[in-house]
This record gives structure tokens, C-alpha cells and sequence, in this order.
């Protein structure tokens, strides 16, 4: 390989105005300048409804420019340190409350052969409905739908698609009960 390859190679997932971005950010405690946050993450791309906060500072990564692929509804909280892992599409309802340290997985590897597991890369879009409340440090795996009103505990790990009006809880998250009249 040349460098001058090598090099594209390195920066190729580089996106200058998200870092401007991040780094903007990143001179705001949690809790503190929400509206400027929120404002800017909306000039780096990522679709933010009305209403809307970002409490704290958020981790975007993934293939190409994937604060692009995020797109948060209206009337939503997203708590400090939250991770959104963009190779595919992340959509997030109106009324959406995450906790702090969530982390929306799109990306996972094909099973591959023994001399090497991790096959080739795959993004599966994450889509959570409105009112849907996720507690603090839940993952949410590639491809998972949760219905809305769902709640999903805090700690959970979501690996298959979540009902509307369940709560579900555990590693990986299962059943907990129904919300249909709360």
C-alpha cells in the first residue's frame, strides 16, 4: 500500500463540521448550555424535532457521515454521555426520554469462518417509537425496533424488537409486564 492511500484510509470517516462540533461541545459541563448543544448537533447534522434537549455530551460514530443518519423526534431527552453508533439509521419518536449512557448500536459482524468470527460488517437501522423512556447504561442492538410507549430498564440489553406499552428488563431484556392502561 502507499501512504497517500494509507492516508485516505485514516481520515476517510472524518467529518470536519461534526468535529468542530464535538469540540464546541465539549467546553459544556452536562447540564449546561442544553439549547446551545442542541443547536449545534442540529448545524452537524443530525435531525433534532422541537423541544428537543441534549443534556450533556454524545458520542456519534459509524461509516460515512453519520450524524447524518441520526434523526430525533420532537419533545425528546437525550441524557449525558449517550452513544449512537450511526452506520445505519437511527430514528427516535416524539417524547423520547434516554438515559445517561445509552448506547444505540447499528453495526455488528456476519458470523464468519473459526479462523476469524467477526465477519464482514453489517448496519442494521434502530428505530424507537414515541414515548418510549430507556433507562440509564441500556445498549440497544443493531436491527432492534421498540415500540412505542415501551420502557426499557436501565442496564438492559435490547436484542430483539421491544412491543408497544411493554416493559421489558435483564440481559439480554425480556417481558417485565404490560402498560396498556398506566
Amino acid at each position: 500500500m502507499n501512504a497517500k492511500h494509507d492516508l485516505r484510509e485514516e481520515v476517510i470517516n472524518f467529518d470536519p463540521r461534526f468535529a468542530v462540533v464535538r469540540l464546541l461541545i465539549s467546553l459544556l459541563p452536562p447540564l449546561v448550555g442544553n439549547r446551545l448543544r442542541t443547536n449545534l448537533l442540529r448545524m452537524s447534522g443530525v435531525k433534532i424535532g422541537s423541544g428537543s434537549t441534549v443534556g450533556g455530551m454524545i458520542f456519534v460514530h459509524g461509516g460515512g457521515r453519520p450524524a447524518s443518519k441520526i434523526s430525533i423526534g420532537q419533545n425528546c431527552w437525550i441524557n449525558d454521555s449517550c452513544t449512537f453508533d450511526a452506520s445505519a439509521e437511527i430514528t427516535i419518536g416524539d417524547n423520547v426520554a434516554l438515559g445517561q449512557s445509552v448506547m444505540i448500536l447499528t453495526n455488528s459482524h456476519e458470523l464468519g469462518p473459526s479462523e476469524s468470527r467477526a465477519g464482514s460488517v453489517v448496519g442494521l437501522p434502530v428505530s424507537i417509537g414515541d414515548g418510549v423512556w430507556i433507562g440509564a447504561r441500556t445498549t440497544v442492538l443493531p436491527g432492534v425496533t421498540i415500540g412505542s410507549g415501551a420502557i426499557v430498564a436501565a442496564g438492559s440489553v435490547v436484542n430483539r424488537d421491544v412491543d408497544a406499552d411493554t416493559m421489558v428488563a435483564g440481559v439480554p431484556a425480556r417481558l417485565v409486564r404490560s402498560l396498556d392502561n398506566d
